[in-house]
């Protein structure tokens, strides 16, 4: 038997946050990030909604990129002494996803962080509160899934949390919240969604409900992500639904090794963090060349290509679509390999065996199309770091 799940309500278009002013209940709790939503103005904007629907607020600010355990605790033990009904998070992927793990501990005090590592795992949640997601960016698509992603600085992994208790129960996906990110951002999140949509499309978990989803998401982010990145705000609107749209295909077919490689990377090596985005843009064309190794998902790839209008057989398409995102990083300023990303060659040689044998153990891995090893891993990850042709 399978599952698909999905937020109860989706509210969209621009000027869609004022469904804030309809929301039924007593005491919200606003979870924020570093800052922007409130320098441009939407904090006042939802605190204003929520006062007009009588709900006593209150915020928890500074999700740093990337949310640590230590803010998760924190801002669970906000929770246990505000007693929300509401848990309300808005801004980039990493104060929604913060805010979905401190509601596991706000409603479970007693329950540790390791004990809902082993995905859908969790204590059945909405005992206390429901939760609402307002994203800024057009990238991670939290406001419609089932995942979080947590990392221990201390150990330098980040552990994504899946369960579809943390699915929200109210998404509000205003395209006006979108239009305050930089270029930079606009790329990254724009091939994050690219990816959950290719990576959903190739899972083993792949359904006639997620397909539509994935595809649609993939041609409007080949559409409309440049003039997005370029500053083209009606763009801009469609790329903040394909990431939404990506979302809701991936949260039920799960992800592959793009993901698990770009979790197990992006905190790994001191020369700085590597964008989640970035990180997958950089490894998407190298994993679609190893899983295409494997004939169903070569005939899937071949079918991604076929629906942005590339022809030829199925190896050609396969080919014609990695230098499509090629093509597409060069135009978003996304280095092509590690190497050119700036980690250092002693650094990555030292830790290579390492990050692939915990990449294999990721929980996106076991959704890929094709197995992987842990000494295949290594060969890949080296691949993305020089650039050479994945030929195993």
């Amino acid at each position: 038997m399978m599952r698909f799940t999905l937020p109860r309500d989706m509210y969209y278009g621009k000027g869609a946050l004022e469904h804030l002013k309809t929301l039924k209940g007593k005491k919200a709790i606003v979870v924020l990030g570093g800052g922007s939503m409130k320098r441009f103005g939407f904090v006042d904007k939802v605190l204003a909604y929520l006062k007009e629907a009588g709900i006593e607020t209150q915020l928890f600010e500074g999700v740093e990129p990337d949310p640590s355990v230590e803010t998760v605790m924190k801002g669970a033990q906000a929770m246990r002494d505000f007693e929300p009904d509401w848990i309300i998070a808005m801004g980039g992927g990493s104060p929604i996803d913060a805010a979905k793990a401190m509601w596991v501990f706000y409603e479970y005090p007693d329950t540790s962080f390791e004990a809902i590592l082993q995905p859908f795992s969790f204590p059945e949640l909405r005992q206390k509160a429901k939760f609402l997601a307002i994203p800024s960016t057009s990238g991670t698509a939290t406001e419609v899934t089932a995942f979080s992603v947590i990392t221990d600085y201390a150990k330098g992994i980040k552990y994504p949390l899946a369960d579809f208790n943390i699915t929200p129960d109210v998404a509000i996906v205003d395209p006006d919240l979108a239009e305050t990110m930089p270029p930079t951002l606009t790329a990254h999140t724009g091939m994050d969604a690219l990816t959950h949509a290719i990576e959903a499309y190739v899972s083993t978990l792949n359904s006639p409900f997620t397909d539509p989803l994935a595809l649609k998401a993939i041609s409007m982010v080949f559409e409309y992500l440049p003039d997005s990145y370029n500053g083209c705000m009606a763009s801009r609107e469609q790329m903040h639904y394909a990431q939404c749209l990506a979302g809701q295909a991936f949260s039920n077919a799960l992800l592959g090794i793009v993901h698990s490689m770009a979790h197990k990377t992006g905190a790994a090596f001191s020369t700085g963090h590597i964008p989640h985005g970035c990180a997958n843009a950089i490894y998407l064309p190298y994993v679609i060349q190893y899983n295409a190794k494997d004939q169903t998902a070569k005939e899937r790839y071949a079918a991604i290509a076929r629906s942005v209008g590339i022809t030829g057989s199925d190896s050609e398409c396969v080919a014609k679509l990695c230098k499509k995102i090629d093509e597409y990083n060069v135009k978003l300023n996304i280095p092509k390999t590690l190497q050119e990303f700036g980690i250092v060659e002693a650094e990555f040689k030292e830790k290579v065996a390492k990050i692939a044998e915990l990449a294999v153990g990721d929980a996106c891995t076991g959704s890929n199309p094709r197995a992987i090893t842990p000494a295949e891993m290594e060969k890949l990850l080296t691949c993305t770091y020089y650039g050479t042709a994945v030929e195993f």
